[in-house]
């Protein structure tokens, strides 16, 4: 009797957190990846700039890969592909803004863009044994699709990022008579977005916040400056669109937000008078009410445009007394401390600061409960998974789908690496793969894992003792030493006595050591390192980390 066929989805990244999307999607020997995301770090990843997935699994069955299918554009969706790329080679399936996006990514690392496959919603491409279809969702960036796999087990929906907006910026609706279309012939498998699975009602469109644009735009007797994400193409176009309104001139800041803005362009995303669009350098050529600066950093990530001119660090920008500023963002869970103290600097310099949500010059690019509700009804799914989510969105998103009839034993929320099995009848979670974080910092991918991020919380807790000794060559005789160099322990000048008696119990190690013939430099370090440990957490209740050196001459 021949086996039952199996269907197995895999996230790798995007449950349990917001961010580093990615999943599996395997029938037999034919792998399907969809989207490929990164994560910024959180505050214990000390210099790291930024997490992707582990891929081990797929490099483990890279034979069977046929092809990368992505959502939209957004980082958390294609960031990790440069450094994907580079160890695989097969077919990438995108949008045209989501792969112009993707191809600026690729050159900057050095990455062929060879393999970039352009689709348009409504499309279908044919893969092993997958049938992909792109579907027209509304999010914060254009281009954004979901996407339904016929397998020959069944098919899956997987929703990308999205939300219904009635009236979008583009006139270009989520496709409801598709995702309606295959709900009628069967649907086996709903993965779907949760970031706003608690929030209740719908979320607000997008033009609300044109409406918004228009009533700080037109009480500002200066400049204006407004911060949102590089990515919200949307957003852009509507701050462009309220400049012209007003006669003002719009400059873009900020290295994401120029390549973003000048990809969108030269694609026909965004669509901006002849002579709207001028360079930083030329905003002194104009009265500042003549005047829109469009931004990063709503974030207040540190090295951002705003958050330089908020330090006065810009070399091209100081905000004065009476800016406007615009904050068109919500921050991401962890950015609060960093938005508000960009908001209090920009205050400081007498910036009139918008950010409340109150003031509507934000909105959500996802959907809330009640479209949540609709798009279960659109589709009618036999099982569900809830996907992009921190654990409690997840947990909320299952919740939902049971109070809309689905039996509890039909939904699974499961975590990173999780394998969910499917056969036409039946689902189960079977086990998981190899998942988990690559960090990323500088050229280095990967390099920095566990102990290299203790060593650097050692270091920014409590600082590090070098203490340096020289030996003779022949015999290990001490010549020279202790000395000792403190930095970020204590200032040694105030702390003259605790370093004499440092030195005091470094020297009766060495003539231990030398009584005692140790002539293993090891040895010998481990001792020092030991009893400084021990005497240093006595005297100050610190733990330094401590480098013996020992030079020979």
């Amino acid at each position: 009797m021949r086996n039952e066929q199996k269907l197995q989805i895999i996230p790798l990244g995007g449950l349990g957190e917001i961010g580093k999307n990615m999943t599996v999607i395997r029938c037999g020997d034919d792998m399907l990846l969809i989207d490929a995301g990164l994560m910024f770090p959180d505050v214990e990843m000390l210099g790291v700039d930024l997490v992707i997935p582990d891929i081990t699994y797929i490099l483990e069955n890279q034979k069977c890969l046929k092809a990368i299918v992505l959502t939209h554009g957004h980082e958390d969706h294609i960031g990790a592909l440069p450094y994907i790329l580079k160890k695989l080679s097969v077919p990438v399936y995108g949008t045209r803004l989501t792969l112009g996006i993707l191809e600026g990514r690729l050159k900057e690392n050095g990455v062929d863009s060879g393999n970039l496959k352009i689709v348009t919603p409504g499309e279908i491409v044919n893969t092993g044994c997958f049938n992909i279809g792109f579907i027209r969702v509304n999010h914060s960036i254009p281009d954004s699709v979901g996407i339904s796999i016929k397998t020959p087990v069944g098919t899956i929906v997987h929703t990308g990022d999205f939300k219904f907006d009635y009236t979008p910026i583009d006139n270009r609706m989520t496709d409801f008579r598709r995702f309606a279309d295959l709900g009628n012939r069967g649907v086996l498998v709903l993965l779907a977005d949760s970031t706003n699975s608690e929030k209740e009602g719908h979320t607000p469109s997008e033009k609300s916040v044109g409406i918004a644009f228009d009533r700080e735009f037109s009480s500002a007797a200066g400049r204006i400056i407004v911060a949102t994400f590089s990515s919200n193409v949307h957003r852009i176009q509507q701050a462009i669109d309220t400049a012209v309104r007003y006669k003002r001139k719009v400059a873009i800041l900020g290295r994401s937000m120029v390549n973003v803005v000048n990809i969108s362009l030269e694609l026909g995303y965004i669509h901006a008078p002849e002579g709207t669009i001028i360079d930083v350098d030329e905003i002194n050529n104009y009265p500042a009410n003549r005047i829109v600066i469009v931004t990063t950093g709503s974030q207040g990530e540190p090295m951002s445009a705003l958050t330089r001119m908020a330090m006065s660090d810009h070399r091209k920008v100081d905000i004065v007394p009476g800016d406007k500023v615009i904050i068109s963002a919500t921050p991401i869970p962890g950015n609060e401390k960093l938005v508000t103290k960009t908001i209090d600097n920009l205050l400081r310099l007498g910036a009139n600061v918008v950010y409340s949500r109150a003031d509507g010059i934000h909105v959500s690019g996802h959907a809330a409960r009640e479209e949540l509700k609709l798009m279960h009804n659109l589709i009618k799914p036999k099982f569900f998974i809830p996907v992009h989510g921190e654990y409690h969105h997840l947990v909320a998103h299952a919740k939902l789908a049971e109070e809309l009839g689905m039996p509890k034993s039909n939904v699974f929320v499961g975590e990173n690496g999780t394998v969910f099995e499917f056969t036409r009848d039946n689902g189960k979670i079977v086990g998981r793969v190899p998942s988990g974080i690559v960090m990323v910092d500088g050229l280095g991918v990967g390099d920095v894992g566990n102990i290299v991020l203790r060593d650097r919380r050692q270091l920014s807790q409590d600082g590090i003792l070098i203490v340096v000794i020289t030996m003779h060559r022949e015999g290990n005789k001490v010549i020279s030493g202790a000395d000792i160099v403190s930095r970020g322990f204590v200032y040694v000048r105030e702390s003259e006595e605790l370093i004499v008696e440092a030195k005091s119990r470094v020297q009766h190690v060495l003539k231990y050591c030398d009584s005692e013939q140790i002539t293993d430099w090891a040895t010998i370090k481990l001792s020092v390192k030991e009893v400084l440990t021990q005497y240093l957490f006595d005297k100050t209740r610190r733990r330094p980390m401590i480098l013996p050196i020992i030079m020979e001459v």
